[in-house]
């Protein structure tokens, strides 16, 4: 995840507060202006008193030679340090971000914010934006709390539906509103998982419940923020899970609640090309849905063998969450 932190050094309560909306992660203040920024909201202060040390946690260097570079990468091997520049170019940054330093790069606006998120693929630690203007706070924002949050999806051919009796399913409850085609991704197996939808679809028999995803069995995997997993029995509030829609895009949701209850549940699975395969167990009802190529939900109850709906496939392979390569065979 790419660390977002706005200036705020000649004090202006308008510019922290719309950092606390934009996302932000630390708010750069001057000595003896953390008290004010707390006032505000909970969030972390960046100052010579702050929350993190200015000097002590993190170290600013402005690159005028070489010689800076040089010591900017040093020093970032160890602790992070904000980089600024007074004619901005890539190449100090790719040098520094090649020889392992955790940059953060000063920035004036949201494109500048893209720039430094996308050197050498990696990209920055994070950036530190200066500016008066609140809507590029906000573009930067979500610049960087979106910078890289893709997934690709596959088509899945599904080849078995069958019903197994009941168990223990979890409904995941978040603070955030999907739209249609956006889902979790769940499965069996952290290789393989099904875009499951949200309840944002609209039936007669029950009110839709658009922040909601009936989600699956306890013992399944959920991707969850920084491209985890967690299993569903170990969902709670607070948590972040991954929101995904039908193009891949992601964001992350903060979980509300989640709730466990014993349902009728249904084995799907499908063959998503060469040796890839993707099951899950979910609750055997027609509010459960999973997405076609097309973005379109389709409920479980109507999908039938042959019929094409998304997924998302890797290498096997996790350990308390985290992918590792191992070589591993999940049935």
């Amino acid at each position: 995840m790419k660390i977002f932190w706005v200036d705020a050094r000649k004090w202006n309560k308008k510019i922290v507060t719309t950092a606390l909306e934009s996302g932000a992660d630390a708010i750069v203040v001057d000595k003896g202006d953390s008290s004010k920024v707390h006032e505000l909201g909970v969030i972390k202060t960046v100052a010579i008193d702050g929350d993190v040390k200015l000097g002590r946690d993190v170290v600013e260097i402005e690159i005028n030679s070489k010689d800076d570079e040089v010591r900017a990468a040093k020093i970032g091997r160890k602790k992070m340090v904000i980089v600024k520049t007074k004619d901005w170019t890539v190449i100090p940054l790719e040098n520094m971000i090649a020889g392992g330093a955790q940059i953060i790069a000063d920035v004036s606006d949201s494109k500048g914010a893209k720039m430094a998120l996308e050197v050498l693929e990696k990209g920055v630690a994070g950036v530190l934006l200066r500016t008066t203007d609140m809507n590029e706070i906000k573009k930067t924002g979500r610049v960087v709390k979106d910078e890289g949050r893709n997934v690709s999806l596959a088509r899945a051919r599904v080849t078995r539906i069958e019903t197994v009796g009941s168990g223990d399913r979890v409904c995941i409850d978040t603070c955030t509103n999907m739209k249609q085609g956006e889902g979790m991704l769940v499965g069996n197996s952290s290789s393989g998982m099904f875009l499951v939808h949200s309840e944002s679809v609209e039936n007669p028999y029950v009110a839709a419940r658009p922040f909601r995803v009936n989600a699956g069995g306890v013992h399944a995997y959920v991707m969850v923020a920084g491209g985890k997993t967690k299993y569903l029995s170990e969902i709670k509030s607070g948590d972040k899970v991954v929101v995904v829609d039908s193009k891949g895009n992601v964001q992350d949701a903060v979980v509300g609640r989640s709730k466990v209850e014993k349902r009728p549940m249904m084995l799907v699975e499908a063959d998503a090309g060469g040796d890839k395969r993707v099951s899950l167990i979910l609750q055997n009802a027609e509010t459960i849905r999973l997405v076609k190529p097309s973005g379109k939900p389709v409920s479980i109850v109507k999908l039938k063998v042959g019929d094409e709906v998304l997924a998302y496939t890797e290498s096997a392979g996790r350990h308390f969450g985290m992918k590792i390569d191992e070589t591993i065979d999940e049935k």
